[in-house]
Protein backbone atom coordinates (compact mmCIF):
# COMPACT_ATOMS: atom_id res chain seq x y z
CA UNK A 1 0.00 0.00 0.00
CA UNK A 2 1.44 3.39 -0.98
CA UNK A 3 0.88 6.81 0.61
CA UNK A 4 -2.24 7.55 -1.43
CA UNK A 5 -3.79 4.22 -0.43
CA UNK A 6 -2.80 4.80 3.21
CA UNK A 7 -4.60 8.18 3.09
CA UNK A 8 -7.83 6.28 2.33
CA UNK A 9 -7.52 4.66 5.79
CA UNK A 10 -5.72 7.22 7.97
CA UNK A 11 -6.86 10.83 8.42
CA UNK A 12 -3.22 11.99 8.79
CA UNK A 13 -1.79 14.32 6.15
CA UNK A 14 1.58 15.94 5.55
CA UNK A 15 3.57 16.79 7.53
CA UNK A 16 2.11 14.31 10.07
CA UNK A 17 1.67 11.31 7.76
CA UNK A 18 4.66 9.29 8.94
CA UNK A 19 4.41 6.07 6.95
CA UNK A 20 5.39 5.82 3.27
CA UNK A 21 4.23 2.28 2.59
CA UNK A 22 2.61 -0.59 4.45
CA UNK A 23 2.17 -4.23 3.66
CA UNK A 24 -0.25 -6.47 5.55
CA UNK A 25 1.36 -9.86 6.21
CA UNK A 26 -0.17 -12.63 8.35
CA UNK A 27 -2.22 -10.22 10.47
CA UNK A 28 0.67 -7.79 10.96
CA UNK A 29 1.38 -4.43 9.41
CA UNK A 30 4.88 -3.98 8.05
CA UNK A 31 5.52 -0.32 7.33
CA UNK A 32 8.37 1.84 6.08
CA UNK A 33 9.26 5.49 6.43
CA UNK A 34 12.30 7.02 4.77
CA UNK A 35 13.79 9.73 6.97
CA UNK A 36 14.67 12.47 4.48
CA UNK A 37 16.30 14.90 6.89
CA UNK A 38 14.07 17.91 6.20
CA UNK A 39 11.21 16.84 8.49
CA UNK A 40 9.83 19.42 10.93
CA UNK A 41 10.64 17.22 13.93
CA UNK A 42 14.36 17.21 13.12
CA UNK A 43 14.61 21.00 13.21
CA UNK A 44 16.43 21.68 16.47
CA UNK A 45 16.53 18.00 17.54
CA UNK A 46 19.58 18.21 17.59
CA UNK A 47 21.58 20.83 15.61
CA UNK A 48 24.45 19.10 13.85
CA UNK A 49 23.25 15.68 15.06
CA UNK A 50 19.61 15.21 13.97
CA UNK A 51 17.81 12.31 15.68
CA UNK A 52 14.15 11.32 15.22
CA UNK A 53 12.44 11.99 18.58
CA UNK A 54 11.14 8.93 20.43
CA UNK A 55 7.60 10.27 20.48
CA UNK A 56 7.69 10.49 16.67
CA UNK A 57 8.91 6.88 16.47
CA UNK A 58 5.90 5.90 18.60
CA UNK A 59 3.60 7.85 16.25
CA UNK A 60 5.08 5.97 13.29
CA UNK A 61 4.27 2.68 15.04
CA UNK A 62 0.70 3.77 15.75
CA UNK A 63 0.07 4.89 12.18
CA UNK A 64 1.38 1.60 10.87
CA UNK A 65 -0.86 -0.31 13.29
CA UNK A 66 -3.96 1.67 12.32
CA UNK A 67 -3.68 0.33 8.78
CA UNK A 68 -4.75 -2.99 10.30
CA UNK A 69 -8.18 -1.40 10.79
CA UNK A 70 -8.87 -1.40 7.07
CA UNK A 71 -12.65 -1.37 6.71
CA UNK A 72 -13.20 -0.11 10.27
CA UNK A 73 -11.36 3.20 10.41
CA UNK A 74 -12.97 5.07 7.51
CA UNK A 75 -14.68 8.20 8.83
CA UNK A 76 -12.99 7.71 12.19
CA UNK A 77 -10.05 9.38 13.91
CA UNK A 78 -7.65 7.08 15.80
CA UNK A 79 -6.63 8.72 19.07
CA UNK A 80 -3.89 7.41 21.35
CA UNK A 81 -5.27 6.23 24.71
CA UNK A 82 -2.17 4.60 26.14
CA UNK A 83 1.49 3.89 25.61
CA UNK A 84 3.19 1.25 27.76
CA UNK A 85 6.49 -0.57 28.09
CA UNK A 86 8.24 1.71 25.62
CA UNK A 87 11.91 0.96 25.17
CA UNK A 88 14.36 2.86 22.97
CA UNK A 89 17.40 0.91 21.86
CA UNK A 90 18.87 2.86 18.97
CA UNK A 91 18.84 6.16 17.13
CA UNK A 92 16.96 6.91 13.94
CA UNK A 93 18.70 9.46 11.74
CA UNK A 94 18.35 11.11 8.32
CA UNK A 95 18.90 8.61 5.52
CA UNK A 96 17.54 5.71 7.59
CA UNK A 97 14.60 3.59 6.51
CA UNK A 98 12.52 3.07 9.66
CA UNK A 99 10.66 -0.23 9.41
CA UNK A 100 7.70 -1.09 11.61
CA UNK A 101 6.07 -4.37 12.51
CA UNK A 102 2.81 -4.08 14.44
CA UNK A 103 -0.03 -6.35 15.40
CA UNK A 104 -3.36 -5.91 17.11
CA UNK A 105 -3.45 -7.83 20.37
CA UNK A 106 -7.12 -7.33 21.23
CA UNK A 107 -10.05 -4.98 20.93
CA UNK A 108 -12.91 -3.91 23.12
CA UNK A 109 -15.63 -1.84 21.53
CA UNK A 110 -13.93 1.04 19.75
CA UNK A 111 -10.67 0.53 21.71
CA UNK A 112 -7.77 -1.33 20.11
CA UNK A 113 -4.64 -2.66 21.79
CA UNK A 114 -1.47 -3.26 19.80
CA UNK A 115 2.24 -3.87 20.08
CA UNK A 116 5.03 -3.12 17.70
CA UNK A 117 8.67 -2.60 16.96
CA UNK A 118 10.53 -0.10 14.83
CA UNK A 119 13.92 -0.93 13.39
CA UNK A 120 16.67 0.32 11.11
CA UNK A 121 18.79 -2.17 9.16
CA UNK A 122 17.33 -5.03 11.24
CA UNK A 123 18.28 -3.42 14.58
CA UNK A 124 15.32 -2.68 16.86
CA UNK A 125 15.26 1.01 17.81
CA UNK A 126 11.91 1.10 19.65
CA UNK A 127 9.39 -1.37 21.01
CA UNK A 128 6.08 -0.52 22.61
CA UNK A 129 2.60 -1.60 23.59
CA UNK A 130 -0.08 0.97 22.86
CA UNK A 131 -3.80 1.50 22.62
CA UNK A 132 -6.07 3.82 20.72
CA UNK A 133 -9.74 4.56 20.29
CA UNK A 134 -11.58 5.12 17.06
CA UNK A 135 -13.66 8.27 17.41
CA UNK A 136 -16.12 9.44 14.80
CA UNK A 137 -14.47 12.26 12.84
CA UNK A 138 -15.89 15.60 13.89
CA UNK A 139 -16.82 14.55 17.45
Amino acid sequence: MNRDEIKNILPHREPMLLVDEVELVDGRSCGKYRVRGDEFFLQGHFPGNPVVPGVIQCEMLAQSACVLLLGKAEGMTPLYTGLNNVKFRGQVKPGDIFETQCELVRSRGNFYFAKGTGSVDGKVCVSAEFSFALVKTGD
